[in-house]
């Protein structure tokens, strides 16, 4: 077994890639330092910005470990900006860190450190583990990797790692995914990187920067205006400048009126926005969700492959808890859903995210919500209305 010496560490310019290596170097590995460029349009703030760039050489340049750059901007356009693009105008919600992490990081940032760089293992600040674990002792036996919840609940991040490839899993270290978010800025301030403990920790899409959604995305997407027709009357309360600008959910703001509306539906083909009064109101919400083909991290579940159906938890959100769930598998090979508690605002082309207590198993894209709880009691749809406004 090839013992693990060589490892190329992600460095984001934040502070737990910067704790990371650090770990790692403690450890006596040979570690190098990669940043990746991923966006690259002069009038953008946000993703792999210059300050970020020189954030991540300082670290380095501290650790003393050789730093790299490497340019995949036109990879992360193809991969995964335009299909982003492509999903909002078809009226999705897509999620562009599950398809960076899938394309970029763990594909060819991945490949670039082992057959470029010669690692033999690579490592992110993801807050995730893996069973192998922290520093994968027992990697290269052929037995497969699976992915572990970290420790610290709120912060873990394996929702977005849910479709990672195992040949990639099998070599991949989290040393951050054992600690908890304030042990690594002890860490860190304990380590003298102050500069980095400073800086604001990125959320959201980052390439969209200090701006609005509804403004960066009409820069991409030419306006294609439809009505906001309300759910229950059908009378049309407003317009909207295109499906892409909506998800399930999201408070409307329809000018001169005083009623709150919320997103409950989005049609492509009549280019018609559903909206109902209340932000709780029984069309939010669902227990039934229809995924695509699902990505199995390790394997399909013994249990399902058996049976045809399993019990295990469920997530669409990161920072959601898990729901217990009854996964089947349909004819197609496609996953149906069914969660114990209704939850709000589930979006086709979002992530059925499944686990098993500590381990995510993989992930399946939401192509079909529901029935909602308002279209499985249309008996009373005006008490219902009144119920949860």
């Amino acid at each position: 077994m090839k013992s693990i010496k060589n490892v190329v560490c992600a460095m984001s310019g934040g502070v737990d890639s910067a704790v990371s290596a650090l770990m790692l170097k403690r450890k006596g590995f040979n570690v190098q330092g990669v940043f990746m460029k991923n966006w690259d349009l002069a009038n953008e703030t946000g993703c792999t910005s210059e300050a970020d760039r020189e954030d991540a050489a300082y670290v380095c340049d501290k650790l003393k470990i050789p730093f790299h750059e490497v340019n995949y901007v036109k990879e992360y356009w193809n991969e995964v900006f335009s299909e982003m693009m492509h999903e909002y105008e078809c009226g999705l919600t897509p999620n562009p860190d599950i398809l960076c992490n899938k394309s970029i990081k763990f594909g060819h940032f991945f490949n670039y450190s082992l057959n470029t760089l010669g690692a033999d293992a690579v490592a992110t600040g993801h807050y995730a583990r893996n069973s192998w674990g922290q520093f994968l002792e027992h990697a290269g036996q052929g037995r497969g990797a699976r992915l572990l919840r970290s420790v610290d609940q709120w912060k873990d991040q394996t929702l977005f790692l849910s479709q990672i490839p195992q040949l990639s899993l099998q070599k991949t270290m989290f040393p951050v995914g054992d600690l908890t978010k304030g042990v690594v800025k002890k860490i860190a301030s304990a380590s003298g990187f102050d500069k980095i403990l400073q800086k604001r920790e990125s959320t959201g899409m980052c390439f969209i920067g200090k701006r609005e959604f509804q403004e960066f995305i009409e820069e991409y997407i030419e306006p294609n205006p439809g009505n906001f027709v309300e759910l229950e009357s059908g009378k049309i309360v407003g317009e909207h400048k295109g499906i892409h600008y909506w998800t399930i959910g999201q408070r409307t703001h329809i000018g001169g009126l005083d009623i709150a509306y919320f997103v409950a539906s989005i049609c492509k083909e009549t280019n018609n926005i559903m909206v109902v009064k209340g932000t709780n109101h029984p069309a939010l919400f669902t227990q039934f969700v229809s995924g695509g083909s699902p990505h199995w991290i390790y394997e399909m579940p013994k249990e399902l492959k058996e049976t045809g159906q399993m019990s295990c938890q469920f997530r669409y959100q990161h920072v959601h808890p898990l729901v217990k769930c009854t996964v089947k598998m349909n004819d197609r090979g496609e996953l149906d859903v069914h969660i114990n508690i209704p939850l709000r605002s589930m979006a086709t082309g979002q992530y059925a995210v499944l686990y098993k207590d500590e381990e995510c198993l993989g992930s399946a894209k939401i192509m079909k919500t529901g029935p909602s709880l308002y279209d499985l009691d249309v008996r009373d749809p005006v008490k219902n209305s009144e119920k949860f406004s």
